[in-house]
C-alpha cells in the first residue's frame, strides 16, 4: 500500500520540478527579449528624463546615425572609474530607445607609440576648440601620481551628404601647470553626473538640427542691448536664430519672426508699435516680457537712503492685461531673499525683501531649478478671459507681501521687522504667495478690437498689403504669451575694449556669470547661487515649441559624501561582518534544510 503511494508522490516532485525549470527558462528567454528595470533611487539617476526618451525615439530629430568617441579611457582613478561607468550606462539607455543610430566606442588616447599619442591629443585638443584636458594629482600606494585625462568626445552626425562634428565636454579642463586634486573633487564630479545627460542630449539636438527658428530681441524703447544680453543669447544661439528688431512702423518689420523677446523696456510704446505686436500675437507668435512698471534710481537709494519710483507708462501692460496677465504697479517682499550691502552702516548686510528668490513651480518651465533671483519685482495677477489657460510660473514664499502702488524704498525697512520677520500674518498660509512670472496660453482676443475705426482697418486691409498682414481680430491659432515681472534677470555686466581688428569696440561679459550668481555678494564671500540662466533656457524652449530638454537641466543626483572618521572607526567590524555574514547564512541554511529534511523522512515506528 505505501508504494503506489510514494511512486505518486515521486511523480507529482519530478512535474513540480520539471514546471519550475520550464518556467525559469521562459522567464530567462522573455528576459533576453523585452528587458525592464526598476529605478527605486529618490534621485532617479538611472532613468531617462521623458524628454530624452522622446528625442531619442523620435526620427524626426536623429534621422542618421551619431558616431560617438569617447576618450575618457585607460587607467582611471576609483572616483574617475565611477564616473566612466556612468557615462557608460547612460550610453547603453540611449542605444537601448534609438537603437543602430546611436553607436558609441571609448578610446585610450595613451594607446599607441608616443608620436602616435602626441598627434591624437593635438587633433583632441585642436588649438583650444576641442576637448580640454584635465590634470589630476592623487595618492595610490602611499605614492603621490600624476594623470592627465581627456574628459570628453567627439560627435559626427551626417544629414543630406554633409558631416557634422560637435565636441562634448564632460569635465572641466586644467590650466597648464595647475593640475586638480582628486581629493577635492567630489563637488565637480557630482556637477559631471548632473549635467551628463543634458550635455550629451544637447549637443546631439544642436548636431542634428537643420532648421532654426527665428528669435528676435525687440529694440527701439531702452530695452537691454546687445552687450547687456550677450550671455543670455549665446546660451540659446546654438538652437535658435537671434536678431536685434526694431519696428520703425513696418508692417513687416516682424514677418520671419517666430518668438520676440522685450526685455526691460523704459520707453513708452506707442500705439503703432503696440498694433504690430498684436498681430504677431495674433498670427501665432510667442511673445515673452520682461519687463518693470516701476522706475527707481538705485544710487539715490544708496546714496539718501530712500528712493522715491515712478511710473514708466510702457502702455504694453495695458495690452498684455487683454491677454490675461496684468502687472500691477507695485514691489513684492519676500524673507526669502537675498542680503543687501549696505557700506558705513551699523550692518554691512541688511536682508533685502525686494530681492527675491522666486519659488519655481511644478510647470515644466521651472520644474526643479534653483530659485530665481529678481530684483524689484512686479506683481502678476491674473485675468479670467474665454480660451485661456492662465498659469502661474514663479511665486513667493507663503511669508510675503507687496507694496502700495508706486511706493517710497528706504534701506531701513527691513529693520522694522526684527531677527524673525513676517511679512504678513498666517506666514505659513499657502494663499500668501504671490506671482511674480506668469503665462498665458490659448486663443487671443485682438488688444485693438473695438478700438480700431474703420479708416484703420481699410488702410491695413488695402489690396496692396500682402494678406497675412491684414488685420486679424482674433488668434488664428493658438499662442503663448509670458511675462515676468522683473526685466533685469537676464542682465549681463559686460567690459568694453578696442576692436584690434579695427573701428569699434569689442563686448566681453564679466568673469562672473550674473545669470548664475551675484558678483557684488560673490566676491564677499557670499556664493549666492540662483537659477536665471536654466529659467530663461527653459523659458525660450517652451515657448517655442522644444520641450526635449526642459526637464533635463534641472536633474540633481546627489553623490554622498563618505565619512572618514567612521571609516576609520568602524572600517574593522563591516569587513568582519561582510565576510562572515554570508557565510553563517550558509550555514544556517543548512543547518534548517537538514533538520526539515530528518523530520520529513524519518522512519515510522513499526506496528
Amino acid at each position: 500500500m505505501k508504494f503506489p503511494k510514494l511512486k505518486t508522490k515521486n511523480l507529482f516532485n519530478w512535474t513540480l520540478l520539471s514546471f519550475i525549470f520550464i518556467g525559469v527558462l521562459l522567464i530567462n528567454i522573455i528576459g533576453s527579449i523585452v528587458g525592464t528595470r526598476i529605478d527605486m533611487t529618490k534621485d532617479h539617476r538611472y532613468s531617462l528624463a521623458s524628454g530624452t526618451s522622446r528625442f531619442l525615439e523620435s526620427k524626426d530629430y536623429i534621422e542618421n546615425r551619431i558616431s560617438l568617441q569617447i576618450y575618457l579611457e585607460g587607467n582611471l582613478p576609483a572616483e574617475l572609474k565611477s564616473f566612466q561607468n556612468a557615462l557608460k550606462d547612460k550610453l547603453k539607455d540611449f542605444k537601448y530607445i534609438a537603437g543602430n543610430r546611436i553607436e558609441y566606442v571609448f578610446i585610450d588616447p595613451n594607446n599607441g607609440t608616443k608620436e602616435e599619442q602626441q598627434e591624437l591629443k593635438i587633433q583632441l585638443y585642436d588649438q583650444g576648440r576641442g576637448i580640454l584636458p584635465m590634470e589630476i594629482l592623487y595618492t595610490k600606494d602611499g605614492e603621490q601620481r600624476q594623470v592627465m585625462l581627456w574628459p570628453g568626445a567627439k560627435m559626427t552626425y551626417s544629414a543630406n551628404g554633409i558631416v557634422k562634428e560637435n565636441v562634448v565636454q564632460f569635465l572641466p579642463g586644467t590650466k597648464p601647470g595647475r593640475p586638480y586634486n582628486l581629493a577635492g573633487m567630489t563637488e565637480m564630479i557630482e556637477m559631471g553626473l548632473n549635467n551628463l545627460e543634458y550635455n550629451l542630449i544637447s549637443n546631439m539636438r544642436r548636431l542634428t538640427q537643420t532648421e532654426k527658428q527665428r528669435i528676435g530681441f525687440l529694440q527701439g524703447h531702452g530695452e537691454l542691448n546687445y552687450p547687456e544680453t550677450q550671455r543670455a543669447r549665446a546660451l540659446i544661439a546654438p538652437y535658435f536664430s537671434i536678431a536685434d528688431v526694431s519696428l520703425n512702423d513696418s508692417i513687416a518689420a516682424l514677418e520671419d519672426i517666430e518668438g520676440l523677446v522685450i526685455a526691460d523696456p523704459k520707453k513708452p510704446f506707442s500705439d503703432r508699435d503696440l498694433y504690430l505686436i498684436d498681430q504677431f500675437v495674433m498670427r501665432g507668435g510667442k511673445l515673452m516680457c520682461f519687463l518693470n512698471t516701476l522706475d527707481m534710481n538705485e544710487d539715490t537709494l544708496m546714496t539718501r537712503g530712500t528712493s522715491h519710483t515712478t511710473r514708466k507708462n510702457l502702455m504694453i501692460d495695458r495690452m498684455l492685461y487683454d491677454y490675461g496677465l496684468k502687472v500691477n504697479e507695485n514691489y513684492v517682499l519676500d524673507v526669502n531673499c537675498a542680503p543687501k550691502i549696505v557700506p558705513y552702516a551699523d550692518q554691512t548686510y541688511i536682508p533685502w525683501f525686494f530681492s527675491i528668490l522666486a519659488t519655481p513651480s511644478s510647470h515644466p518651465i521651472t520644474r526643479n531649478i534653483e530659485p530665481v533671483y529678481l530684483k524689484y519685482a512686479n506683481e502678476i495677477q491674473f485675468v479670467k478671459l474665454d480660451n485661456l489657460a492662465l498659469t502661474p510660473i514663479l511665486t513667493t514664499s507663503t511669508n510675503s507681501n507687496k507694496t502700495g502702488l508706486a511706493p517710497l524704498v528706504s534701506l531701513g525697512f527691513p529693520m522694522n521687522f526684527g531677527r524673525n520677520p513676517e511679512l504678513i500674518q498666517n506666514p505659513e498660509d499657502e494663499v500668501n504667495k504671490l506671482c511674480v512670472a506668469g503665462l498665458s496660453e490659448g486663443y487671443f482676443r485682438s488688444h485693438f478690437e473695438n478700438r480700431v475705426v474703420p479708416e484703420f482697418i481699410n488702410r491695413v486691409n488695402a489690396k496692396n498689403i500682402p494678406k497675412q498682414y491684414h488685420y486679424k481680430n482674433k488668434s488664428e491659432k493658438e499662442g503663448k504669451v509670458l511675462v515676468v515681472g522683473n526685466g533685469k534677470f537676464i542682465f549681463n555686466r559686460y567690459d568694453s575694449m578696442p576692436n584690434p581688428r579695427g573701428m569699434g569696440y569689442v563686448y566681453v561679459p564679466n568673469q562672473f556669470n550674473d545669470l548664475k550668481l551675484d558678483p557684488d555678494l560673490y566676491q564677499r564671500n557670499i556664493p549666492l547661487y540662483h537659477g536665471n540662466q536654466e529659467f530663461f533656457q527653459n523659458i525660450v524652449d517652451y515657448m517655442m515649441g522644444d520641450n526635449s530638454v526642459l526637464d533635463i537641466r534641472s536633474r540633481q543626483i546627489e553623490i554622498k559624501k563618505i565619512d572618514k572618521e567612521k571609516i576609520k572607526l568602524y572600517a574593522g567590524f563591516y569587513k568582519f561582518v561582510n565576510l562572515l555574514a554570508p557565510i553563517g547564512i550558509i550555514l544556517l541554511l543548512a543547518f534548517v534544510l537538514n533538520f526539515i529534511r530528518k523530520r520529513k523522512y524519518a522512519q515510522l515506528p513499526k506496528k
